[in-house]
């Protein structure tokens, strides 16, 4: 997959596709189903699909003092989009100049003179242009001026549930509370974190668990706690996972002041530092919590560690997101 950056050039190949386009923060089940409809009229047009999408996410723009909680930062966003057959990636800047652009300017400017876009597949609350003045309806209206297809998709939900439509925003709360399951049945895969492996105060060697500690991007509000996770290289695609204990928090028996995301990788003696890994949320084993003493601290990690092992065999031998497209190549390492 071709990823686009910025206002550079748009190759030839990608010119003339069909566009499916909104922030897609997650890639869940109803930015998956957005995506099919445009796989799905890329095929019926015999074109190329791809999708734009904005960074920094524009809640970011417009209120830099509130960080955004990115379910799938740029980088992870990108290996889900490829995964889901995308020839490309435009990832337009979203500053100043984005932000005044009129509704009709930015359709003109973005998808008919850059990507000379044959078809747009947008979701029915895509909004666009100054003062979020664009809507569905005027893309339609501004493709049947300009040249271009409009498809929309309404809001997608479980069959059978008429209340909660797949979004972000509820997502986001599930893992807020811990509730890493439910965020897994909307994402369609296991929330997952990706990043580098860097050099943390070596405290947990001194413990007996050496632990991978990844910087989270600025937002970034799981739950604090133990959790079950699988993890492997981000560069080696098929991969077998290690299984893992994953801890969110501020180690409040040390009284760091800080938050870390560190994974004790069980039966796993190596160094990867400097390597990108994606940890994958299973289930949580326990909240956070204060210890009396190293000991007791220790005590309960090994206890943690069997939770963890016990979580994650359960989860192979009946994984509730295999059912889904990336769920299903998750399990096999190919995202």
């Amino acid at each position: 997959m071709r990823v686009i950056a910025g206002l550079s050039p748009v190759p030839e190949s990608c010119q003339g596709a069909v566009v499916a386009i909104g922030n897609f923060d997650g890639v869940h089940r109803g930015h998956q189903a957005l995506l099919d409809r445009a796989a799905a009229e890329a095929r019926r047009l015999n074109r190329p699909w791809g999708v734009v999408s904005f960074e920094p996410h524009p809640r970011s723009y417009f209120k830099p003092d509130e960080p955004v909680f990115r379910l799938t930062p740029a980088p992870l966003k990108a290996r889900l989009v490829e995964a889901l057959g995308a020839s490309f990636l435009a990832v337009l800047p979203f500053d100043r100049a984005l932000s005044e652009l009129s509704a009709a300017d930015f359709v003109t400017r973005h998808l008919v003179e850059r990507l000379r876009a044959a078809h747009v597949v947008t979701g029915y609350d895509f909004h666009f242009g100054r003062g979020r003045t664009g809507n569905p309806a005027m893309m339609a209206e501004l493709g049947a001026k300009l040249g271009f297809g409009v498809s929309i998709l309404e809001q997608v939900r479980d069959e059978g549930d008429q209340h909660s439509p797949f979004s972000s925003s509820s997502i986001r709360q599930a893992l807020r509370h811990g509730h890493v399951k439910a965020a897994a049945r909307e994402l369609g895969y296991h929330w997952s974190v990706m990043g580098e492996v860097v050099r943390g105060d070596q405290r947990g060697r001194t413990i007996g668990f050496p632990t991978l500690n990844i910087v989270l991007d600025k937002g970034a509000d799981p739950f604090r706690g133990i959790y079950a996770v699988r993890v492997r290289d981000a560069a080696e695609k098929g991969q077998a996972h290690w299984p893992g204990a994953g801890y969110f928090g501020d180690r409040p028996t040390f009284d760091t002041g800080r938050t870390f995301l560190e994974v004790y990788l069980i039966g796993f003696d190596g160094d990867l530092y400097g390597r990108q890994m994606l940890v994958e949320f299973i289930d949580l084993v326990r909240p956070d919590k204060r210890f009396a003493s190293v000991e007791e601290l220790v005590a309960q990690m090994k206890q943690d560690c069997q939770s963890a092992l016990t979580m994650l065999a359960a989860a192979q031998a009946e994984d509730p997101v295999a059912a889904f497209p990336l769920g299903r190549l998750q399990a096999k390492g190919l995202i």
